[in-house]
């Protein structure tokens, strides 16, 4: 009967791809298999010279990087991101973890590997006003496929910042400069992490993280973001 019943609302009133407006089929959530297949992924798996990983040389202590998709303004991924971020869709963060997750699970990728998923966290303010952590979102896709532990309680911002999005390169590190604290961190010694998060642009939000996590023994550090712009 609730199947009957979900037939015909979805006759009347069609979920529809957030991307090209068409009516959504059977195992489609959110986006379309073509508009999916379509988005600009920048496997970086398969290059050599990692563009994701040549960002924190020199910067932060980090052995693998990598991004999932191109991040360009007024494209379809700026669209999803901000439908994550600022219209209450926690959902497409976690559809797009476990794509991002199958792609790398393909290639046995050393992120599969790692002993805790750690989204970069929000300030608590910021997590209650928009009501959730949209990396979290992001690390529960990614956990759903890999069954990696998520991590949230390390990891903490202790000061409440203004957006990066308009902001120099220098005015970004200084941005995030001494904001983030970790606690309760001898269950990390000797382990290797993955730090997520929604964009990647300077990298100076996940050096920030790195930075509060360097006292940790025997610790190592991967990266991951849903999209690198």
């Amino acid at each position: 009967m609730l199947k009957i019943l979900n037939d015909i609302l979805n006759l009347f009133f069609p979920n529809l791809c957030l991307l090209c407006k068409t009516p959504l089929i059977d195992g489609e959530k959110q986006i379309c298999l073509n508009c999916l297949s379509d988005l600009p992924k920048t496997d970086y798996h398969k290059q050599a010279l990692n563009p994701a990983e040549q960002l924190f040389m020199g910067k932060a202590n980090i052995i693998h990087a990598y991004s999932f998709l191109h991040y360009e303004k007024g494209g379809h991924v700026q669209k999803l991101i901000h439908s994550l971020k600022y219209h209450d869709n926690k959902e497409i963060g976690y559809i797009l973890g476990r794509q991002a997750a199958l792609e790398l699970q393909k290639v046995n990728s050393p992120l599969c590997q790692t002993d805790f998923l750690i989204p970069v966290p929000l300030h608590p303010k910021k997590q209650k006003q928009r009501g959730y952590n949209q990396a979290e979102w992001i690390a529960l896709g990614l956990s759903s496929i890999w069954h990696t532990p998520v991590n949230t309680t390390t990891l903490c911002r202790t000061k409440k910042t203004d957006t990066q999005t308009r902001k120099s390169v220098y005015n970004r590190w200084i941005n995030v400069k001494d904001i983030f604290l970790a606690q309760n961190i001898n269950e990390l010694e000797d382990k290797h992490i993955l730090l997520i998060d929604d964009v990647i642009t300077t990298g100076s939000t996940i050096s920030g993280c790195t930075d509060a996590l360097s006292s940790v023994s025997g610790l190592q550090i991967s990266v991951f973001s849903l999209s690198i712009a």
